[in-house]
């Protein structure tokens, strides 16, 4: 507290606190001053939610959790006035719904477009002894406040208590996107996929995970529109139809909320701002982009907060996000900049570092739409508590210099009340005055406003309904060489795309990995212990859904499975992924085309994943229409700006992904050179169980999905007989099997070392029962062994001390403790052995995977199918189990 206090006190102090007392509304129980409220500030009605501070057992205020947005804090209200004035009486408009005496909460206020009425979330009454999962859930509701009428959208209790429904907005076609837990398609799909349905929790796992649906105003034909594997948030529609909203991105080592838009019909996910203008805040600190905005200039309000906001308050952001992608990158010059593409619209420092706030602290915005730029604010002034001497209850008191130094005062319970703020003259008045344990939070204007855009469902020009029937979309990449504009191709796409200067051996990247991620039930489903993920558990678990190829120029163009979250990685020649790891989550509407021009290096601040902010391509395509790329196949004539695969795609149709690795040279000139040798890695020559269905291997279909869990499909290939015989068939020449060396008993059940100090055999580890030693021996650290006296033991070596001298053993007051003959005992410790696999994939797992390449020791060991396997499920986290419902249940 002294540091955040000392931070404080470094601002000029006598401008802060005055402008304290000027927006302060004015407490009485502070006394900073006497300011009236505004008499008639909007001859509008309004609309807000009043609400007891949330106060836990303790009678603390319960903190506000962006991550957790179905938290229930019981005692609220909806109210309507008919003008934002003090004189203009409350109307409670969710009166009478529930019992007398039963509390219940509201939020996520919003207002039609024609003024009339508001669409808000309510959740009912806590059922006393219920469990977590018969509660009531939220609801999506609307008052007509011209008719005085509220009625649920969903009529039904059984549909309508199917899902966590919040955040409602209206479409400026009728219909309405909110966001649920819902999650209609992708329980649709895990069905297809011969799972339960259920509702995948968050990346986290603290609860399910609520993305975009939209329903018609009757609460009928409810669609699922975004697919992430954590929350999508906040919806509001743009002046263009688009809807922005506040996206989770929450795998590997990503974790932010930044702003994203979407068509109405789930097409164009695209970032828009935010994804590398995190640390931003108050010194630097971490703030999350919420509640998005659009105001009538087309800028962007918002409150900027962190994942743990203090006293559910933060500041006002204004956003530039038409010409800038991130705070410091401007569209117009395509390139990093000084300038600021987000500034704070509030008067003063308001803080966002959980330091105390002079300037107050924000809880919700709204534009007002009558020209004058001003905004409908809930704001909370800064006030302190202090148990002053011959007192019985703690003082209030206003956030001076002196009582701020006072390390006794401690900030006091917020004070939120509705103001109504004007940027340009810098003047906030109140509307009435706050109340002491009261909040007055997000306040709506009823009023007509102009419609936005409408953008039709199916309206994206090419749109395909033949693939759309068959539930797939088509993802096109100029070039995977493409990385945020640079050609990394060393050599160039040129010499890459010409087959008389590149074989097809000699290309770094032939191969398209599509991974989509596996939604993780709750508890109450099935019990997923940590153990259940492997090595780490920031992969949790996977699935491959096929693989493409990668033409000449690094060009692809392949069907994708639509309506799941996927990402990609890029593969040489065995299929190690050759790229970095993608640690957000594409989709694909069925019948969407989506076209992205390369890769993105995680290193720079370049935007990534917004489609009209992407650098110019590196591969220009066909230079005319009718061009045959250079000694290429002279049947693929391509269009003006065609790229490789783009042209193959439109003359032999967009190919459908393998389970395999399947290559044939179908891009040489046989008059310029021989073909290219055909290969091909597939399940079908395995030996071992295949870890996907027999009708997968035959016919590829959109719900296909390779499920590699270590128990079922790497193991057995360490136990798989590979004796090798002479021409007779009998004569035993060796014995290859990989537990014929890795073991610790011989053929004559001898103990031993096993070969290498890997141990491969299937027992279940001492370490962890759950796991099986073969794969605790090749991902965790061990300790050498040897065998002493017939028994493997671990291998004891002595400590020695900086100057290579034998530390001895002593006693807690530093004397030597000697053996029975007097001589000092030496200090032993164990000899780690690293692992020789890696959870960050193939290619950091040389000393496993470099083994059985060509010219590798244990070449032809494994056959590059079986390899092809392992290097597939290293590169996707080397989890233990990627189906949920694999895991044993005790």
């Amino acid at each position: 507290m002294n540091n955040l206090r000392k931070t404080i006190m470094n601002h000029n102090y006598l401008g802060l606190i005055l402008l304290t007392v000027f927006l302060s509304g004015c407490s009485s129980t502070v006394g900073t001053g006497d300011q009236a409220p505004d008499p008639v500030v909007v001859d509008r009605p309004i609309a807000y939610v009043k609400r007891t501070v949330p106060l836990d057992e303790n009678e603390l205020l319960i903190q506000e959790d962006l991550r957790t947005p179905f938290e229930f804090n019981p005692g609220a209200q909806l109210i309507i006035r008919e003008r934002a004035a003090v004189q203009a009486a409350e109307l409670v408009a969710t009166e009478g719904v529930f019992a007398e005496g039963e509390l219940y909460d509201v939020k996520d206020l919003e207002t039609s477009y024609d003024g009339l009425k508001v669409i808000f979330s309510m959740r009912a009454p806590e059922i006393e002894d219920a469990d977590d999962d018969e509660q009531p859930t939220w609801n999506i509701w609307e008052y007509d406040n011209e008719t005085q009428i509220l009625r649920r959208i969903i009529a039904s209790d059984i549909i309508a208590e199917e899902g966590q429904d919040i955040a409602p907005h209206y479409l400026p076609d009728g219909r309405i996107v909110f966001s649920s837990t819902r999650q209609r398609q992708s329980r649709a799909i895990l069905l297809d996929e011969g799972k339960p349905q259920y509702a995948g929790l968050d990346e986290d796992q603290r609860e399910e995970a609520a993305v975009l649906h939209v329903m018609n105003a009757d609460g009928s034909d409810i669609r699922q529109i975004s697919f992430n594997q954590s929350h999508d948030l906040d919806p509001s529609v743009l002046d263009n139809g688009k809807i922005v909203f506040t996206r989770w991105d929450n795998a590997g080592n990503k974790n932010g909320m930044h702003l994203y838009t979407i068509n109405p019909d789930g097409t164009e996910l695209s970032a828009l701002y935010g994804l590398n203008s995190h640390e931003t805040g108050t010194n630097d600190a971490e703030i999350q982009f919420m509640s998005p905005r659009e105001l009538p200039d087309l800028r962007l309000i918002t409150l900027q907060k962190g994942f743990e906001s203090l006293q559910a308050g933060g500041d006002l952001l204004l956003i530039d996000a038409i010409n800038f992608a991130e705070h410091n990158y401007s569209l117009a010059n395509g390139a990093l900049t000084t300038s600021d593409g987000q500034v704070s619209a509030s008067v003063g420092e308001v803080t966002t570092d959980n330091s105390i706030s002079i300037a107050g602290r924000f809880n919700s915005v709204y534009p007002l739409y009558d020209g004058s730029g001003r905004l409908l604010v809930s704001w909370s002034q800064c006030r302190l508590s202090r148990l002053l001497e011959g007192d019985e209850e703690p003082r209030l008191l206003p956030c001076t210099e002196d009582n701020l130094a006072d390390l006794e005062a401690e900030e006091a319970l917020p004070i939120y009340g509705l103001y109504i703020y004007d940027i340009e003259a810098q003047t906030q008045l109140p509307i009435f005055e706050p109340e002491e344990n009261i909040t007055f939070t997000e306040a709506v204007i009823l009023q007509e406003r102009a419609l936005p855009s409408v953008r039709l469902d199916d309206s994206q020009t090419d749109f395909n309904q033949e693939l759309a029937d068959q539930s797939v979309g088509v993802l096109h990449i100029r070039s995977v060489y493409d990385v945020d504009g640079v050609d990394t191709s060393t050599v160039g796409i040129g010499v890459l795309a010409d087959p008389s200067q590149t074989l097809a051996s000699e290309r770094p990247a032939r191969f398209l990995r599509i991974v989509k991620g596996v939604p993780l039930p709750d508890d109450d489903i099935i019990e997923i212990p940590g153990t259940a993920f492997g090595r780490s558990r920031a992969n949790l678990m996977k699935d491959i859904v096929g693989y493409g190829e990668v033409a000449p120029d690094g060009s692809v163009n392949m069907q994708v499975p639509a309506n799941i979250p996927f990402n990609v990685s890029i593969l040489d020649q065995y299929g190690r992924r050759i790229s970095p790891k993608h640690q957000t989550w594409i989709q694909l509407k069925p019948g969407e085309s989506l076209t992205c021009h390369g890769c993105h290096d995680d290193d720079n601040n370049i935007p990534h994943g917004r489609l009209d902010a992407l650098p110019t391509s590196i591969n220009p395509g066909a230079a005319v229409d009718g061009e045959i790329f250079v000694n290429s196949n002279p049947a693929l004539i391509a269009n003006l700006g065609e790229t490789m695969a783009q042209a193959a795609a439109r003359i032999n149709g967009p190919p459908v992904p393998n389970l395999g690795l399947v290559f044939t040279d179908s891009w040489t000139d046989e008059t310029v050179r021989a073909l290219d040798p055909d290969m091909a890695y597939l399940y079908a020559n395995l030996r071992s169980p295949a870890p996907t269905t027999t009708n997968c291997l035959d016919t590829w279909i959109a719900t296909c999905r390779i499920t590699i869990n270590y128990v079922d499909s790497i193991n057995p290939l360490w136990t798989l007989n590979r004796e090798v015989f002479d021409l007779d068939g009998i004569t035993l020449l060796r014995d290859d099997t990989c537990t014929a060396c890795h073991s610790p008993t011989d053929a004559m059940a001898a103990t031993r070392v096993p070969e290498a100090q890997l141990d491969l055999t299937g027992d279940p580890s001492a370490d962890e029962p759950d796991h099986l030693v073969s794969y605790r021996e090749l991902l965790f650290p061990d300790n050498e062994q040897e065998v002493l006296n017939g028994n493997l033991v671990d291998r004891m070596i002595p400590v020695l001390d900086e100057n290579g001298n034998p530390v001895f053993q002593t006693d807690s007051e530093g004397n030597l403790i000697l053996d029975g003959e007097g001589n000092p005992i030496p200090l032993l410790q164990t000899v780690t052995v690293n692992p020789s696999m890696s959870v960050n994939g193939a290619i950091a797992s040389p000393r496993f995977v470099d083994l059985f390449l060509p010219g590798g020791t244990h070449e032809g060991r494994l056959t590059l199918d079986e390899l092809k396997l392992v290097i597939e499920w290293l590169d996707i986290g080397a989890q233990y189990y990627n189906n949920p419902f694999a895991v044993p249940q005790d």
